[in-house]
This record gives structure tokens, sequence and C-alpha cells, in this order.
């Protein structure tokens, strides 16, 4: 549980569930529409997200952020809370000489930005990547995203490179910066 001091609210990190599809899908698909945070023109359909996030829960890689709600403040199981972000870590690569190197996402629901959730998301995310005992995190973060450069950089997360037009969005090249974290001590 993270305290949103701005809002006077608790924000509860939890495994995502099918239920919280909808809610997911409107976060990725805004981001989609309206960032650089996701090189694809492609809006997920309910079946294409319904699909990805069952990988993600079936891998248990899959987290949200609840705010309100009850049980929120105590910690407990709530209900009814609003979904106001979500985090999740694949396979950074499909060889297997990678399966033990996994990249991060995570994304924060349009006004909630700069509260914490992101911080409450990624410290959850990298704790399970290493319960999960994966080597190793990798970022892709567009280069002019400072935020979120910062917010990697607040976990351990060090730049390792930067690709040069590396993904192209809205008519605009964008550069990718690369970061890592080890998870292994």
């Amino acid at each position: 549980m993270v305290p949103i001091y701005e809002k006077r609210e608790v924000v509860r990190v939890r495994p995502a569930t099918t239920a919280d599809g909808e809610a997911i899908r409107a976060i990725r698909n805004h981001a989609v529409a309206t960032s650089t945070a996701l090189w694809t023109d492609t809006r997920q359909s309910p079946a294409d997200a319904a699909a990805w996030l069952a990988v993600h829960l079936a891998r248990g890689s899959a987290l949200v952020a609840e705010a309100g709600g009850q049980g929120c403040e105590s910690g407990e199981s709530g209900e009814g809370g609003e979904i106001v972000g979500f985090a999740v870590y694949g396979p950074w690569r499909d060889l297997d000489g990678y399966r033990h190197t996994v990249e991060n996402s995570v994304y924060v629901r349009e006004g909630s930005q700069g509260l914490g959730i992101g911080r409450a998301l990624l410290g959850a995310l990298v704790d399970a990547a290493r319960a999960a005992g994966h080597h190793s995190m990798i970022a892709g973060i567009e280069s002019g995203n400072a935020p979120s450069v910062r917010l990697h950089r607040r976990f351990g997360f060090t730049e390792v490179g930067t690709v040069p037009e590396a993904g192209l969005k809205f008519g605009r090249w964008f550069d990718l910066t690369l970061m890592r974290l080890a998870l292994e001590n």
C-alpha cells in the first residue's frame, strides 16, 4: 500500500485478475492514442486485450494499482476500488538464451501521474521478478520520457545504451533508451 497524500487516499498494488482487463485495456489504449510510451498505433480490441492479459496472468507477471474501495486502507483484499495503473513484465527476447531476462512496462492512468503510483507498481514488479528467479530486468524507454527514466534510476536501473531513431510514431522518429537492473545479488 502506498499513501497518496495529494488525493488523501491509499493505493494498493495487487496481482491483476481477469476482472481488471477492461480497466487495463483502457489505460493501455489511452497510451497508444496519446503518448510515445507505447510504439504502436493499434489499440487493443477486447479479445486481443483478454488474450494478452491471459498470458501475463498465467505467468504471474501482471499487477494493478487500485485506489479507494474497501480494504485499501487496511491492506486487505478490497472491493470496488478504481484501477489507476498497471505493470507487467515479460520475456525480453524469445530465444532460450534470454530466458532469464525480462522487460517491464508500467502505465499510470491519465490524471494520476506524479502521485507515486508508478513507483509503487515498479517496486512491486521488481520484487515479483526477483521472486520468480529472473536475472535481470530491461526497460526500453522513449529517450525524451524523463519521468520514466528518473523512476527507473530510483530503483537502480542504469542506462546501457540508446538506439537512435528506433521507432516511428506520430510521424516522428524517436530514440530508445535501454536501462538494466540486476535482479540477483
